[in-house]
């Protein structure tokens, strides 16, 4: 794929999939105009994870800078986008809390994942009218601060978790869904409604109910990669580039490969990148062979 304007480190895999390694924002400018037909991700979520770079996204010390900052990225994507394109975002969210000893205290994890960031001055983020324990809101926010930046909002999509994560918690209900926003570019973008159907044939509802992937990742956060697949098969056709400048594992890529199209991966952190170039390498072999 020649869609470059300049890039850093970058692997070339087979099946057209590029993964290029450092900040999306940086990156992003450097990718030609109108060169992607979908992108498909999911940023790293505010405050929760860890993901060991400097200059990760999720970092800030207040949610509105993260909101601001992913504006910024999805702006350069629309740039990027063809006229006709579409952004699927998956996007978490999350919950204000002040110091303690469970979710925002010194020993604070997710699962057996990396350490909390919030933990090293967690307290309730002087922004929004925020208090202890409020729900953020996180995902609302960024669509409605992406519509006001340009995009069209068209679809707010629930994916509801066949085996989502264990909470301890005794005062609300434990989460286990998370939103998928769908935003065009124009108002006449590409979406093929024949490609996913409802078992009865009707058109594909705005619920969607799927378990985790079989094959693990050393990736702390690694989303379905039947989610990508819908979003990838909806938003584009055989031979698209499909574009994820959050890639994480390379779902997204794997997901792109299988559909017959090209896929575009930006990777902040090198060993993420290392890994999702050996899943991927992997992947497409054993599809190959099948």
């Amino acid at each position: 794929m020649h869609i470059f304007c300049d890039s850093k480190l970058r692997y070339h895999i087979v099946n057209d999939i590029d993964i290029l390694v450092g900040d999306c924002r940086e990156i992003l400018p450097t990718i030609d105009a109108q060169s992607i037909q979908c992108c498909v991700t999911s940023p790293p979520y505010w405050g929760l994870r860890d993901y060991a770079h400097p200059e990760q996204i999720g970092a800030e010390p207040v949610p509105t800078g993260y909101v601001e900052n992913l504006t910024h990225v999805f702006r350069e994507v629309r740039r990027v986008l063809r006229d006709d394109g579409t952004l699927w975002l998956n996007i978490g969210d999350g919950y204000a809390r002040n110091g303690g000893t469970g979710s925002c205290g010194p020993n604070a994890k997710v699962g057996n994942t990396k350490k909390l960031i919030q933990k090293r001055n967690c307290r309730v983020p002087d922004c929004w009218g925020l208090k202890d324990r409020d729900l953020l809101g996180l995902p609302w926010r960024v669509a409605f601060a992406l519509q006001e930046d340009g995009w069209i909002l068209r679809s707010h999509i629930t994916w509801i978790k066949k085996a989502p994560m264990p909470e301890s918690v005794r005062n609300r209900p434990s989460n286990a869904t998370e939103s998928v926003f769908l935003f065009a570019k124009s108002d006449k973008y590409y979406y093929d409604n024949q490609a996913i159907r409802e078992s009865s044939g009707a058109n594909l509802r705005n619920y969607w109910i799927l378990g985790p992937d079989s094959q693990k990742s050393d990736h702390p956060a690694v989303f379905p990669k039947e989610l990508a697949r819908r979003c990838i098969l909806l938003g584009s056709r055989e031979g698209d580039v499909v574009l994820d400048p959050f890639s994480g594992s390379g779902t997204t890529a794997l997901a792109a490969a299988e559909m017959r199209r090209k896929a575009v991966l930006i990777e902040l952190n090198q060993e993420y990148a290392d890994q999702s170039k050996a899943r991927l390498e992997k992947g497409i072999q054993a599809a190959l062979w099948s």
